[in-house]
């Protein structure tokens, strides 16, 4: 179940990372939802900051099942999102991170370094 655990935490650190640069670089089209959601326009860089620590914390024992908790909720909205302004599609990735995040809550001493 190794591989799995460390798969699920891969996979869910790569997007995260990749979506906090988007946000935390000024990237028009990633921070365009926080604008159609009538958020103020610093919503989107604190996301991208919570993104890119949540990827770290998915890597240490002590903070791996918060930071999927964490992740977990970014997803959330990440999804209603999509479902508020379709195609709802468009948020079958950040369904997929959601099962990954329960995943990783689900698993005891996920996480490597601590």
């Amino acid at each position: 179940m190794r591989i799995l655990d460390y798969f699920a935490m891969a996979l869910v650190s790569f997007i995260m990372l990749a979506g906090a640069s988007l946000k935390l670089t000024g990237n028009e089209v990633a921070l365009q939802s926080f604008i159609d959601l009538g958020l103020p326009s610093w919503f989107g860089t604190f996301i991208g900051v919570c993104e890119a620590l949540g990827a770290i914390g998915l890597w240490l024992r002590p903070t791996s099942r918060l930071a999927a908790l964490g992740i977990a909720i970014i997803m959330c909205g990440a999804i209603y999102y999509h479902v508020v302004f379709p195609p709802i599609a468009a948020g079958l990735p950040a369904a997929g991170v959601l099962i990954a995040c329960f995943y990783i809550i689900g698993r005891k001493g996920t996480g490597v370094v601590g």
